[in-house]
């Protein structure tokens, strides 16, 4: 190859990795979207001793971890107790909305037997959920 057809070559890889990092995806963080909701509910199968706090996801997530905890804690230790924490090991099922303490399909509690605490009113917690490589958290509090 001469000057000229090896001049252009680089000049076309470098358009192209311009191309690639600003204006695409591939190399952004993904973000998950949540949102939360109260509702009082007096169904046979809620657990009475848990708050009814229903997380919504911005789309369907096959998560592989779920974690709470409370937000004082977490500013003064990152690696404070979590308070309801799920893994997935494999295969989770993909979900779009999931209520406080719930049984996800393919998620485990971290620790065998643990088990969600209860939450105390007027307190602000973080949810912390994660799909592979894409992350999302919101702060809640439960009135």
């Amino acid at each position: 190859m001469d000057k000229k057809n090896t001049l252009l070559v680089v000049v076309l890889l470098a358009l192209v990795s311009v191309y690639i990092v600003f204006f695409t995806d591939w190399f952004k963080p993904r973000v998950i979207k949540l949102f939360y909701t109260t509702r009082p509910i007096e169904h046979f199968r809620a657990r009475q001793d848990l708050p009814y706090i229903l997380f919504g996801l911005g789309g369907r997530y096959r998560l592989t971890e779920l974690k709470v905890v409370s937000l004082d804690d977490f500013q003064k230790d990152p690696g404070a107790r979590p308070l309801w924490h799920l893994i997935s090991d494999s295969n989770s099922v993909p979900i779009k909305i999931f209520t406080y303490g719930e049984y996800i399909h393919g998620m485990r509690p971290e620790f065998k037997g643990d088990r969600p605490e209860g939450l105390v009113t007027n307190e602000i917690y973080r949810l912390f959920v994660a799909a592979g490589r894409a992350k999302g958290q919101v702060d809640f509090e439960v009135t």
